[in-house]
């Protein structure tokens, strides 16, 4: 027969030893504690602080220490929700900000604060207005730098005691009531029209600058040139004037072959085809008696040659009456030149020219 206290005798012992391997498994659980990397772990010793876990492998007492939800330590961001904010012109705007901040005491941000988060946001929203209260609509604007270096600072003081350290704040955006928006709008365009403006005439302005002085040098330059080619003409004539002046003393022109030379230019008088009339001048005449006179003087000239040979002969006597003779013949023929011309033209002009010419002496060598 089988012993039935031997058998519950077994049956305990079995029982309590897989009692006591669940209490060994749940003590060892227990009392092993892993802390993930960035976090840290607060122990507290039968309700009271008794250290700070590093993360790895941590060793507790059992159903003695306890830890509370592990405090993340790295830098985290947090926005808030937009704040409403008067500005020193009474505007209201609305203002969202960003704090970056991170938690250097695991121990402080959990006894000294309840909540760091919501004391946080409160306390950059206060801070925020205590800032921008101060400053009318453009500076707030326009001072983002100056506004988050003010609140930093004033959140970074106020948190240190709660073991955390704010690295940054950022505003986000910052949104003026929509009739402010317009109006602002409005004058950032009629500045922009204004700056467009301005641009155009200074544009405008610069080219006629530009062209009134490149017009300016062309007209200096022309009269330069024109400066420079009357200078080169005048020296131009002044040198023919010389030269011809030169030639006529070195060659010593008599009054025979001035008197040619005047015969030659009396046609070049009504050589324009736009002439109507023409006025024989009284010298005319007078240059066909020189012509006789040199024929006449060249006549007597001969007679003189031939009596310095001692050879006058009546044959050379003959010779200087027929120059001379020519000589007339050609001025009677100019005389009724003139007076046909005289007969032509209206008005008679030229009259008195002409009867110079005839009341003239008549020229020959027969003095």
């Amino acid at each position: 027969m089988v012993d039935v206290g031997a058998f519950i005798g077994q049956i305990f012992v079995i029982v309590l030893l897989v009692v006591l391997a669940i209490f060994v498994v749940v003590v060892l659980f227990r009392a092993i504690r892993i802390i993930p990397q960035a976090y840290s772990g607060v122990v507290e010793r039968l309700g009271r602080y008794q250290r700070t876990l590093s993360p790895g492998l941590n060793l507790l007492v059992p159903f003695v220490d306890r830890v509370r939800p592990l405090v993340d330590m790295r830098e985290q961001v947090v926005s808030f929700p937009p704040q409403p904010v008067i500005t020193e012109d009474n505007l209201v705007v609305s203002i969202d900000t960003v704090v970056y901040f991170q938690v250097t005491d695991a121990r402080a941000a959990t006894y000294e604060i309840a909540n760091y988060l919501s004391a946080v946001e409160q306390l950059t929203t206060t801070t925020l207005r205590n800032v921008v209260g101060g400053l009318n609509l453009e500076e707030a604007l326009t001072s983002r730098d100056n506004i988050n270096g003010q609140l930093r600072v004033v959140l970074d003081e106020a948190t240190g005691k709660w073991g955390l350290r704010v690295s940054r704040v950022e505003l986000k955006a910052i949104d003026p009531p929509l009739s402010i928006q317009d109006s602002m709008e409005k004058q950032m365009r009629a500045e922009r029209d204004r700056r467009a403006v301005i641009l155009t005439s200074e544009g405008s302005k610069q080219s006629q600058i530009l062209e009134a002085e490149g017009r300016r040098q062309a007209e200096i330059l022309r009269a330069e040139g024109d400066k420079q080619a009357a200078v080169l003409r005048a020296q131009g004539e002044a040198e023919a004037i010389e030269m011809v002046f030169n030639a006529i003393h070195v060659g010593d022109p008599d009054d025979k072959l001035l008197a040619y030379q005047y015969l030659q230019t009396l046609p070049k008088i009504a050589d324009s085809a736009s002439s109507k009339m023409w006025i024989i001048p009284s010298e005319f005449t007078e240059a066909l008696k020189g012509i006789g006179d040199a024929f006449g003087g060249r006549a007597a000239a001969t007679p003189a040659a031939a009596k310095e040979g001692a050879r006058a002969t009546t044959a050379g006597s003959s010779t200087a009456q027929e120059a001379v003779d020519a000589a007339r013949k050609a001025a009677s023929e100019a005389d009724d030149i003139a007076v046909q011309v005289r007969s032509s033209m209206p008005g008679g002009a030229g009259q008195s020219t002409v009867a110079d010419a005839e009341t003239a002496p008549p020229a020959g060598p027969a003095a």
